[in-house]
């Protein structure tokens, strides 16, 4: 029955809004749109306040060493509170490597691929300076960079970033699945596994598995060592969650759509 509700919600947005338009996968028509624009500055917007709070936590003011409690909260429940905001926007990505991983199983288009990430990329510039700007200058150079840890060599540390993010990207499809009968918010569910991931392995490197954020606090601390590592983790991590949950764990793949299994139920009470 979870999943019939699901189906009556999603059919009086219909009613309200219209029908939501199929674009051809490598088509452009999607850009002469004012929603895709609103969605491009959402992510905008989104990434912007997510570099801003989440590294934030991690600045030593007053010379101390944030815990990593704190820090893994902090982008935890930034992550939550803007998908909250701007999830029934844009989808919530604020992060190139779901942008991407989404693109290639075609949950997006390739030019709304493309937007988003340039957007991300430019709010999580604009959100580490401003974060600087507001940052005493003695921290300046702290701004929650990300990087390897000591003992950790760049290998390690890019098999890391690809398992964390894949199994953030992984939870993301997962939750977010159209065809999931779910009415449990999928804001709390990946706000906490994004904690979960930086309790995990802050330590190893960062905990970035997002290369826009690693790029605002990089570019803001003037700070770019290992940088490499922080966009092909993640981008290889999110790619791989997508298609292995897409061609393999999906279980509604092949299944008749929802409409269908309205019709059929409708048709068993009569």
């Amino acid at each position: 029955m979870e999943g019939y509700f699901v189906y009556v919600s999603d059919k009086l947005e219909e009613i309200r809004f219209g029908a939501p338009e199929k674009y051809q996968i490598f088509g452009t028509r999607e850009v002469v749109k004012w929603a895709f624009w609103r969605a491009v500055l959402a992510e905008f917007i989104g990434t912007l306040l997510f570099v801003f709070l989440g590294c934030a936590s991690a600045v030593p003011i007053g010379d101390s060493i944030q815990p990593t409690i704190k820090i893994a909260f902090a982008f935890g429940l930034a992550i939550m509170s803007l998908i909250q905001m701007f999830g029934h926007v844009s989808g919530g990505h604020f992060n190139p490597a779901v942008s991407i991983g989404l693109a290639v199983i075609a949950g997006i288009t390739p030019i709304r691929a493309a937007a988003y990430t340039l957007a991300q990329i430019a709010g999580a510039i604009i959100g580490g300076l401003i974060l600087k700007g507001v940052t005493p200058i003695q921290h300046q150079d702290k701004l929650a960079v990300t990087s390897v840890g000591a003992d950790v060599n760049a290998g390690q540390g890019l098999g890391v970033e690809i398992i964390l993010t894949f199994v953030l990207v992984f939870v993301i499809a997962a939750t977010t699945d159209a065809d999931r009968p779910n009415f449990e918010t999928a804001s709390l569910k990946i706000g906490l596994t994004v904690t979960m991931l930086h309790m995990s392995s802050i330590t190893y490197t960062g905990s970035s598995m997002n290369p826009a954020r690693s790029l605002g606090s990089a570019v803001a601390s003037n700070s770019y060592g290992y940088h490499w590592i922080y966009w092909i983790g993640p981008i290889v991590g999110g790619c791989l969650a997508t298609i292995i949950y897409k061609y393999i764990y999906s279980p509604y793949r092949g299944a008749i759509s929802k409409e269908d299994a309205v019709n059929k139920l409708c048709k068993l009470q009569l």
